[in-house]
Order: structure tokens, then C-alpha cells, then sequence
């Protein structure tokens, strides 16, 4: 830019660079499936489709995993409500890139001795993740991340636990029935225990050994080689000396459990 040109007659934020038209359109064909919106009710949202669909992809989820099984109810069932939450997923320039619904439970209502027993996880703390990453500097391998979709619906439950059906989506068939739960579901008190068992579990089932100072810091040795798995609930970083514990690991992650690379 010449020098006698002042940037404060430049229309719009110049870090942002610049906007061509094709990535305009873009934006606007995107914009046209996503709700710019977080409504607080389902009672407001029900006749729009962008929620609906968002709903729907939660419900598919908990299928996929097979979180529950309808029952009937019965006068003895100590029934936990469920809500809807809704969020919209913003990308780095503050634009709505996905509206996100969560069938949540009313863990409020939940019973102690009944409703659950143990609810403490172990959490990683900020010291263990630089620690880690002192480690790879020092060692000089990379650290990848990965993230578990919806990572409290593979905890496996230990109590009997029932929820009411989700608004809105009641079975037509029988809408005065529950759920009984088979797997946790967000907003349960032992929810992050159970998706914590779950995940250690498979990981010691695969030759990893748990740290004994970091309940979340799980390491695999095989000759003059190791993986370093650092668990955060639901982001996994890790470091590796060699490529193939690298694909051994992503491999036997994605056979269990659907998720994606973060890079």
C-alpha cells in the first residue's frame, strides 16, 4: 500500500484479507442450512428444519451406540427428566458453522445409592499436559489430537437408571414408556466415570499401562519405542517414536469408538 494512502479509509477489517466472490457464495449456501440462532425451548423450534435436523443426528448418535431401551413404566421407577440443549458451533472468524443439539438429563433429580453410586474421574491437569509436551520437544516426535464423538454415550451403566423420552420424540406407539439406560448420558453424575472406565479399560485390554502419578497418562513400550496417550475427557493427545504404534493405535480407537483427527 503507498504511503501516503491512511488504512482508515479501507472498508472492513484488513486482517481478514481478502473476501473473493467465489468464497462469498459459499458463505451464503452454507448460511441457508444453519439456524443463526440458540432457541432456550423445543416448543419454538419444532417447525424449523435446521434443529430438527440437529435433534435427529443426536437421536442417531444414541442408536448408534445403543444408549437405551424402552420399557414401561412402572410406579417404583425413580424417572429422571431429560431436556434439550442447543448450541451453534462458531469456526475461527465467529461464524455459526453447525448448530449443535444435546439431549441432556435432569442429574439433579438423581437418588444417591440408587440413582448412583461413584461419580469421581480423574481429570488431566495443566502440569501433565506441559509436561507432555516438554517430553516430545525433548524426544522430538510430533503430538496428534483426536476427539470422541459423543464420549459419555460409551459409558457402559452400572446402576438401573430411567429417563423420560426426549420432547417431542416420544414413541407414537408408546408414549408413556421410558428409557432404561444401557449406556451414560450426559448430565448423569457418574456420567464422566463410566465414559473414564470405558475408555481406560480398552486401553489397558490393548498392552497400555496407566501412569501411576497420572491416572490419564497411558503408555505403551514395545523394544526402543513409545506411545504416549494423554487423555483430556474427550480429547486424546498423543506421541509416538514410531509410525506404526501410530496406525496400531488410530486403528483400534476408530474400530471402538467414532471419532475424528484433529491434526
Amino acid at each position: 500500500m503507498p504511503r501516503n494512502l491512511s488504512l482508515d479509509n479501507v472498508i472492513g477489517q484488513v486482517q481478514k484479507g481478502v473476501s473473493t466472490r467465489s468464497a462469498l457464495n459459499q458463505f451464503c449456501e452454507h448460511m441457508a442450512f444453519v439456524s443463526q440462532s440458540e432457541p432456550k425451548t423445543v416448543a419454538g423450534i419444532l417447525e424449523d428444519s435446521s434443529w430438527i435436523t440437529a435433534m435427529h443426528e443426536e437421536l442417531n448418535q444414541c442408536a448408534r451406540n445403543e444408549v437405551w431401551t424402552l420399557v414401561p413404566k412402572t410406579s417404583g421407577m425413580n424417572v429422571i427428566g431429560t431436556k434439550w440443549v442447543f448450541k451453534n458451533n462458531l469456526d475461527e472468524h465467529g461464524v455459526i458453522v453447525r448448530n449443535k443439539a444435546r439431549l441432556v438429563t435432569k442429574g439433579y433429580n438423581q437418588e444417591e445409592g440408587i440413582d448412583y453410586g461413584e461419580t469421581y474421574a480423574p481429570v488431566a491437569r495443566l502440569e501433565a499436559v506441559s509436561l507432555l509436551l516438554a517430553y516430545a520437544s525433548m524426544n522430538k516426535f510430533k503430538l496428534h489430537q483426536i476427539d470422541v464423538k459423543s464420549p459419555f454415550l460409551n459409558g457402559y451403566m452400572d446402576e438401573e437408571v430411567y429417563v423420560s423420552q426426549p420432547q417431542g420424540f416420544e414413541d407414537h406407539k408408546h408414549p408413556n414408556h421410558v428409557f432404561k439406560l444401557k449406556k451414560a448420558l450426559y448430565g448423569l453424575k457418574q456420567a464422566p466415570r463410566q465414559w473414564y472406565e470405558r475408555l481406560s479399560s480398552f486401553l489397558l485390554s490393548h498392552s497400555y499401562e496407566r501412569g501411576k502419578k497420572n491416572k490419564t497418562l497411558f503408555i505403551k513400550k514395545t523394544c526402543s519405542d513409545i506411545i504416549l496417550v494423554q487423555v483430556y475427557v474427550d480429547d486424546i493427545i498423543f506421541g509416538f517414536t514410531n509410525e506404526n504404534l501410530c496406525k496400531q493405535f488410530v486403528a483400534a480407537m476408530q474400530g471402538e469408538f467414532e471419532m475424528s483427527m484433529m491434526g
